[in-house]
C-alpha cells in the first residue's frame, strides 16, 4: 500500500532497493500484528491499515545502506520501530481522548480505551519479540530504553499541559524524548541491523537525531498554520489541548507576551476564538518564522553529522529527507 505521503518520499528518494525493503516492511507489519484471536488482529491493524508515511522504517532501511552487509535485518529494524510507533499512537489517542487518526476514527473512538490500550501493549509486544528473534542483544535494549524515554517525554509533557511558565528548554526535552529517541533510535538501528562501522552508526545516530527535532518543531508549526483539510484536525489543536509548542513559548517571551498569557489564562476549554486570536498573535509576531530557523539551524547540524558517512548513493537523500519536513510547512503557508 502506498499512501500520498510516501509517493512523496518516493519521488525525494528515488533508489529501488530502499522501496523494495519498504514492501517488504509492510508485508512483515501485518505478518507480525497478526494474532490467533481475529478480534485482536483487527484492532492492532487499524492504524497499520490507515497508511501514514512510514518514516521511521525508512530511516531504518536507509540507515542499513551504509552498513557492511545486506539481508532481511535492516527490514526487521523498520518493523519494531513502527510497531513501537504505533503502538505508543494508540496510547497517545487515549491520553488525548482523539476521536481520529489518520484520516480515520481512533482505536479508543472505534472500540474503547480498554481495548487501545490492549491493541498498544500487543504491538508493542510484537516489536520486542521481532526484535529479540532478528536482531541482537544490543538492539532489543535500544528498543527498551527508547520506549522509556518516550514515556518519560509523554510524562514530562502532561506536566506542562496549560503551563505558559515553562521554557524552550522544558519543549525541547519533551520532543528530544517523546519524538526525536525513536527517529534516533530508527535510524541507529538500522545501520547496526546491516553491521555498520561505529564511527557510522554514531554518524547516523546523530543525524537522525536533529531531523527527528526538526520533525516535530515542523509538526508543531503545522498546527498553527494549516487548515483541518491538510493536516486531519483542527488548527491550533495543540493550543486547545494546552500544550504550548515552540511558536507560543517566543511568542510569550515577545512584545504581545502579555496578551498571549492573558488568552492562554481565560477559562477552559478555549473557544476557537480564542486560539484563532493566540494563533494570530504568534504568526504576525515572527515566531512562526523563528521556529522555522530554528529548524533549519539543526538541518544544518544533521547535515555536519551526514558528511562524514560512506559515499553510498543513500547519503544524497539525506539533505533532501530533511529539508522535506520544512517544505512541506513552506508549502502550506502560501
Amino acid at each position: 500500500m502506498v499512501t500520498p505521503a510516501m509517493s512523496e518520499l518516493q519521488e525525494l528518494i528515488p533508489l529501488p532497493e530502499v522501496w523494495t525493503s519498504m514492501a517488504a516492511v509492510e508485508r512483515r507489519l501485518l505478518e507480525v500484528s497478526t494474532s490467533d484471536h481475529q478480534h485482536l488482529t483487527e484492532i492492532a491493524q487499524h492504524l497499520l491499515k490507515a497508511g501514514g508515511k512510514r518514516y521511521r522504517p525508512l530511516l531504518a532501511i536507509l540507515a542499513g545502506q551504509f552498513g557492511t552487509t545486506s539481508d532481511h535485518r535492516p527490514v526487521e529494524a523498520g518493523v519494531a520501530v513502527e510497531l513501537i510507533h504505533v503502538g505508543s499512537l494508540y496510547h497517545d489517542d487515549v491520553i488525548d481522548e482523539s476521536d481520529t487518526r489518520r484520516g480515520a476514527a481512533s482505536v479508543n473512538a472505534n472500540w474503547t480505551n480498554t481495548v487501545a490500550i490492549l491493541a498498544g501493549d500487543f504491538l508493542m509486544a510484537r516489536a520486542s519479540e521481532t526484535a529479540a528473534t532478528h536482531l541482537t542483544l544490543d538492539s532489543v535494549r535500544l528498543l527498551a530504553e527508547t520506549y522509556a524515554e518516550l514515556v518519560e517525554g509523554q510524562t514530562r509533557e502532561l506536566a506542562l499541559d496549560f503551563d505558559v511558565d515553562h521554557g524552550l528548554d522544558a519543549y525541547e526535552k519533551v520532543i528530544e524524548q517523546k519524538t526525536a529517541s525513536l527517529i534516533r533510535t530508527s535510524a541507529r538501528l538500522g545501520a547496526m541491523a546491516a553491521n555498520a562501522e561505529p564511527d557510522v552508526i554514531e554518524a547516523i545516530s546523530t543525524w537522525a537525531h536533529e531531523v527527528g527535532m526538526v520533525f516535530q518543531i515542523a509538526d508543531d508549526v503545522l498546527d498553527l498554520v494549516s487548515t483541518t483539510e491538510e493536516i486531519g484536525k483542527p488548527a491550533g489543536s495543540d493550543i486547545a489541548e494546552g500544550k504550548f509548542t515552540m511558536p507560543v513559548l517566543l511568542g510569550l517571551d515577545g512584545p504581545h507576551g502579555s496578551a498571549i498569557r492573558d488568552l492562554l489564562k481565560q477559562d477552559r476549554p478555549y473557544t476557537q476564538a480564542t486560539i484563532d486570536e493566540v494563533i494570530e498573535l504568534v504568526r504576525s509576531g515572527g515566531f512562526v518564522d523563528q521556529a522555522l530557523d530554528s529548524a533549519h539551524h539543526r538541518l544544518a547540524l544533521a547535515g555536519e553529522a551526514a558528511s562524514s558517512l560512506p559515499g553510498v548513493p543513500a547519503k544524497s537523500v539525506l539533505g533532501t529527507l530533511g529539508e522535506y519536513l520544512v517544505t512541506r510547512v513552506t508549502s502550506v503557508r502560501r
